[in-house]
């Protein structure tokens, strides 16, 4: 479960033929499934969320500023000890993991059918609170099955066949919830659309009663010194013992690994919220939008995730970061392109392919990198804290989209403003690629250490 700190050395990345051969394994089906119960709501508060808004005529600025409810997901360390040593009271009779992740399971439910009954309409305030309240329980499902998943792997192959399945699980609901949802939208207006989004959280909460909790509370309290966490010392150890860990396995390479996870996904993070609006200042429909996303997009995420596996494998975890952070910002350069040349049906597929593809890539090995970084008794604050750093800078950033598209417009056209924008998010990848490069540096240098005295 814990990477070597010396070699940089990470467990096999299973690919999507791995998954499916696997699914006939109850834990694997069931990690698929809690998978995409984590990945349903992520965009219901975040890009979907922004093409609603879109169509109601709502200001740019004000899309922007909404999606600041997307940083519950970049605070979650700071409630994840809670997650990990207190059980949930009533649920807790299920175990630690499987309690925390049936609650919020049931409250990310409820809360996208709040959504979905005020709407708009109801006010922006009101709209928000709710997207806030649905942020927040998704991003504590997150704690806790992330955690669940992690205690489940019994090696590191298991531990790489788990995370694919997780993603596979994860990015089908990502489509799901930027493809599918157009569709039911058109059919049945956003707030029945977002109503039935609500209701298929049942699929995780089933999920989570199938499943088996990973690790008794015993072991957890032997690897942290047994101290109740209401205690002075438990409590220390609680909020302080994560990082402490931390920092002591890995050294100063923590630093370094913080740095690069915190900047990695940046670009995508940054155009996020603006994309949405783009697609509907462009002239495209919901059907064509979603059309494409279920065709281009499905197959490029599918791609993405075995090729990232594919890679992790036969190259390490190191040169396979380092390219998803080289093609990440890609995509970006590609709605530039199609701000520049106007509504094409060629260059909008390529573009969704580069997209889905890059993110399918580098997501995949990531989280199975941020994975193996974490130690047993502080699995879901440690995971927690490295998802965190991924999210919290970009999510920060994204708010302000909306105003800086704004003064661009100011003195260009709106598509060139969109193109000088998108352009921009790109060349905030830079820095990413730069610290994974020393990063694969150091642990090709360590790796030569160890193998000369070894």
């Amino acid at each position: 479960m814990t990477e070597n700190p010396s070699t940089g050395s990470a467990p096999r990345k299973a690919g999507a033929g791995d998954v499916l051969r696997a699914l006939g394994r109850a834990r694997v089906l069931i990690t698929l499934l809690l998978g995409f119960g984590s990945g349903l709501p992520f965009l219901l508060t975040g890009a979907t969320l922004s093409i609603w808004l879109a169509e109601g005529d709502v200001a740019l600025s004000a899309i922007g500023f909404i999606s600041w409810v997307g940083l519950a997901y970049s605070f979650k360390f700071i409630w994840a000890p809670v997650v990990d040593r207190f059980d949930v009271p009533l649920l807790g009779r299920l175990g630690r993991r499987r309690g925390w992740m049936l609650l919020s399971q049931l409250v990310v439910g409820g809360a996208l059918i709040s959504m979905a009954l005020i709407g708009p309409e109801g006010g922006l305030t009101a709209l928000g609170v709710a997207a806030l309240v649905t942020a927040f329980a998704s991003a504590t499902q997150d704690i806790a099955v992330d955690a669940w998943r992690i205690e489940s792997a019994e090696s590191d192959e298991d531990m790489g066949l788990l995370t694919s399945a997780y993603q596979l699980g994860y990015r089908s609901a990502i489509l799901a919830g930027n493809a599918l949802i157009l569709f039911f939208a058109s059919w049945f207006g956003w707030n029945g659309a977002y109503a039935i989004w609500g209701a298929a959280m049942a699929i995780a909460i089933v999920a989570t009663l199938c499943a088996r909790e990973p690790v008794d509370r015993r072991e957890i309290a032997a690897a942290t010194g047994g101290a109740p966490p209401w205690t002075p010392r438990g409590l220390f150890d609680a909020v302080v013992g994560p990082f402490i860990n931390f920092l002591k396995t890995h050294k100063a390479a923590a630093f370094l690994m913080l740095a690069a996870i915190s900047l990695y996904r940046l670009p995508d993070f940054v155009m996020g919220p603006m994309v949405g609006p783009f697609y509907i200042d462009l002239g495209l429909t919901k059907e064509a939008i979603g059309a494409m996303r279920l065709s281009v997009g499905l197959v490029a995420a599918f791609l993405g995730i075995a090729a990232g596996g594919l890679s992790a494998v036969r190259f390490g975890f190191g040169p396979t970061l380092l390219l998803g952070a080289l093609i990440g910002p890609m995509s970006n350069l590609g709605y530039t392109l199609m701000a520049l040349t106007g509504l094409s049906t060629p260059m909008f597929g390529a573009v969704l392919f580069v997209e889905n593809f890059s993110e399918g890539f580098a997501g995949s090995a990531l989280v199975a990198y941020m994975s193996s970084l974490t130690g047993i008794g502080y699995t879901a604050t440690q995971y927690a804290l490295l998802s965190s750093f991924y999210a919290l800078l970009g999510k920060f950033l994204k708010g302000f989209s909306g105003v800086v598209v704004e003064s661009l417009e100011q003195g260009h056209a709106l598509m060139t403003a969109y193109a000088l924008f998108f352009a921009g998010t790109a060349l905030v990848g830079v820095p990413a690629v730069i610290l994974c490069w020393f990063l694969e540096r150091r642990n090709q240098r360590l790796k030569r250490q160890v193998e000369a005295g070894g």
